[in-house]
């Protein structure tokens, strides 16, 4: 047990609380897409279905709370980004631009 003291929901600024989630979602789209292996094509958590779903709940999180994100939202958008990239080269048959995870939301990838 630690003697840091829990801080309750409501005393946490929106700003960091959106910020936590998309870290939360990224860290999960990274380990989907095998990213922590030394070799992501052979990587046991590699699951690129789930990855799209996770990638399309991050661009709808960061497209939704673009505003409020002040000077998070370059870095947010620039990890969203580059997972929508490694989704495309992990991707046997990539999606045409506009039409991979969370590019509706977020206009196309390249």
């Amino acid at each position: 047990m630690t003697d840091q003291p829990v801080r309750e929901l409501a005393d946490i600024p929106a700003v960091e609380v959106i910020s936590r989630a998309a870290v939360m979602l990224m860290s999960s789209a990274a380990e989907k897409l095998g990213l922590s292996d030394p070799n992501p094509d052979e990587s046991p958590s590699r699951d690129l279905d789930e990855a799209r779903r996770v990638i399309t709940a991050l661009a709808g999180l960061v497209t939704a709370s673009l505003e409020y994100l002040g000077p998070h939202a370059g870095p947010i958008r620039d990890g969203l980004q580059s997972l929508q990239r490694a989704f495309r080269e992990a991707s046997a048959h990539p999606d045409e631009p506009g039409k991979g995870p969370g590019e509706k939301l977020t206009g196309p990838v390249y």
